[in-house]
């Protein structure tokens, strides 16, 4: 007797270890540690419009983006102004499925900024960033001067905090950068001591850099106020047609070119710095460049995927009309 009961007790005592052990792999089903960005161009419907959307600023806040870009549907197809929107993305680690959001948005400090950078001619170029120098927030765009030129302008503010909004610089001009024809497309390196731009002051529009060495210490609102200074061509970047729209990753840059050997108009390369030295560039291919125009990439990542994102506008068929904001995912390597 003592035996069986021993015996009885031995399979409740595994009976519970096998109930336990199933418990736990339920309560932690992740079959899909990390997601992957699917390459399949998206359009973002919800926010592109019948006329056209482009020229993304992108400011990311983990899976959430919130984005400013140019759009001439308030003027039906007339001046481009700037409005906001939102994408965001999430990852299902037990099913792996992908889902891609996006909409129109109303907020509050968004409105305010877009209002106080409005001018009466276009506005193009939205770009956000948060300077490590001086801790202010910094928004820069591109306006039509009083001579029908684009210049770079800058609004300040400090970092949102809480439900009050904060107060923003009016705009004032990137002395230091801007010239007597078109400036536009304005972007930094991670480091934040060099700027990005493109500019047709030599006839075509070319992608320029100016190191902010000389003040580096400086905050940027002092640097964009210094005398105009003579910025310099990127190594390997450029061609002898446009190359506009640079947007620096970490050591990656994307951009715009109608060079020859594309698929037609505009498309989207890519080029990796490594020992300060840009490679040669790379075209996107055709699974995102069309015969069409791409324009203006911004590209991103997440911790929780295995590759990054894009997003750019094109006036490809099958849009909703003019150019339209697109997403994809990319491997570049």
């Amino acid at each position: 007797m003592k035996r069986s009961g021993f015996i009885n007790l031995t399979g409740v005592i595994f009976f519970l270890y096998i109930s336990v052990a199933a418990c736990k792999k339920t309560d932690n089903p992740i079959k899909f540690p990390n997601g992957t960005f699917p390459d399949t161009v998206v359009n973002l419907a919800d926010i592109n419009s019948g006329y056209d959307d482009y020229n993304m600023a992108l400011y990311q806040l983990d899976d959430n983006l919130p984005i400013i870009f140019s759009s001439n549907r308030k003027s039906s197809g007339g001046q481009f102004d700037l409005e906001q929107g939102d994408v965001s993305f999430t990852f299902d680690q037990g099913n792996g499925t992908f889902v891609l959001k996006s909409k129109m948005t109303t907020d509050a400090f968004y409105d305010k900024l877009i209002n106080k950078a409005k001018t009466p001619g276009n506005d193009f170029g939205p770009y956000r960033l948060f300077s490590k120098v001086d801790g202010f927030e910094y928004f820069l765009l591109s306006s039509m001067n009083d001579a029908g030129n684009l210049d770079f302008y800058y609004l300040r503010n400090e970092p949102t905090t809480g439900s009050v909004l904060p107060e923003i610089s009016n705009p004032l001009p990137v002395k230091i950068l801007n010239t007597g024809s078109d400036d536009a497309y304005i972007a930094f390196n991670s480091e934040q001591d060099t700027a990005y731009f493109s500019s047709n002051k030599d006839g075509n529009f070319d992608i320029f850099l100016l190191n902010k060495s000389t003040g580096s210490e400086k905050s940027l609102a002092s640097w964009f106020d210094m005398d105009y200074l003579l910025p310099v061509r990127p190594d390997s970047i450029n061609s002898p047609e446009e190359d506009k729209c640079p947007f620096i990753y970490r050591n990656i840059m994307v951009f715009a070119s109608n060079r020859p050997g594309g698929l037609g108009g505009f498309d989207l390369y890519y080029s990796i710095q490594k020992n300060g030295k840009w490679s040669f560039p790379v075209n996107f291919g055709p699974k995102i460049n069309t015969s069409s125009d791409e324009y203006r990439p911004v590209i991103g990542s997440s911790s929780s995927f295995t590759n990054m994102y894009m997003m750019f506008s094109s006036n490809r068929p099958g849009g909703k009309g003019g150019f339209d904001l697109y997403f994809t995912g990319i491997e570049i390597r």
